[in-house]
């Protein structure tokens, strides 16, 4: 399963799917500080990054998958400094 919704954490691995953005939009909003670990996570569609992107929530663990070196940067990157 590439999307596991556990009491306080999700776990995201290898490819979410779009129908997976809605489960993790919903598990969000239940309740206030859960995180995201997206050690395994590989690809993602791109609404699963807009919800991540949308509730900022705390991540456990950064992608290991270099490819996603962008979703680490806009992840910790000052909200004070524009993007160009």
């Amino acid at each position: 399963m590439p999307l596991v919704l556990k009491k306080k954490v999700a776990v995201l691995r290898g490819h979410c799917e779009i129908e997976d953005a809605e489960s993790l939009f919903n598990w969000l909003q239940e309740s206030s500080g859960r995180s995201l670990n997206l050690k395994e996570l590989t690809s993602a569609h791109t609404a699963i990054y807009q919800v991540i992107l949308g509730f900022q929530p705390t991540i456990s663990i950064m992608p290991e998958d270099t490819s996603l070196f962008w979703l680490k940067e806009l992840l910790t990157h000052d909200s004070k400094e524009v993007w160009l």
